[in-house]
């Protein structure tokens, strides 16, 4: 059964942020320069170097600010009510949870999670079964990773994303094929590790001359 990030599992998990610096990510990964805490940062660059020759990852998002996470759950959850007019507030915020985390507990606002794909050597996205950011309704529910209704080289590509960001130590949102994380609560309770590495991080995007970002 899928363990949704509106869990109380999830929020349960103890929390000792380590401190550890946001840092950018190398262009070669991410053009945008997305920022992540430097543990994850380092296990991407693993991850990457791991691939098939003529195939990268591209980083799409990185941390996301608090009130950009605000905004998104506030967006969806409207979207869930207008989509699922006899829900209660319980079961709009675990539906919101499939696509968007509650805030307390969010991995991107802790610096710990991506949102990433895989690309061709010249840098054009592969078939992964849906776009980055499906929703559920949108996608009709392709966007999980293990869903059915996606052709044989969506599935491939998918089998190579679990194979070598797994084997980086990052572990994938099952409802978001995209999205993956190290260090937060989420990955705290599906590895067994006894609490989370990351907790929030709010700030003015701002870096030092090595790149990095207290926490």
């Amino acid at each position: 059964m899928t363990i949704l990030l509106s869990d109380p599992r999830v929020s349960g998990v103890p929390l000792h942020d380590h401190g550890e610096p946001l840092v950018l990510l190398d262009a070669s990964l991410s053009p945008s320069r997305q920022l992540v805490r430097r543990e994850v940062a380092a296990r991407l660059t693993a991850a990457a170097g791991s691939l098939p020759a003529g195939i990268g990852l591209l980083v799409v998002e990185g941390h996301r600010p608090l009130a950009a996470q605000q905004a998104i759950v506030a967006s969806y959850s409207a979207a869930v009510r207008r989509d699922h007019p006899l829900a209660d507030e319980d079961e709009v915020h675990r539906l919101t949870s499939r696509f968007v985390s509650p805030v307390a507990v969010a991995p991107h606002v802790a610096g710990a999670a991506v949102d990433l794909t895989l690309v061709d050597a010249t840098g054009e996205e592969l078939d992964l079964g849906t776009p980055i950011d499906a929703t559920p309704e949108q996608s009709d529910g392709r966007c999980y990773f293990a869903a059915d209704g996606i052709g044989a080289d969506a599935r491939a590509h998918r089998r190579l994303l679990a194979q070598v960001l797994g084997g980086a130590g990052l572990v994938n949102y099952p409802t978001e094929w995209w999205h993956w994380s190290f260090g937060d609560r989420y990955w705290a309770l599906v590895t067994g590790a006894p609490h989370a590495l990351y907790g929030p991080v709010d700030l003015a995007v701002g870096t030092t001359p090595d790149g990095t970002v207290a926490a």
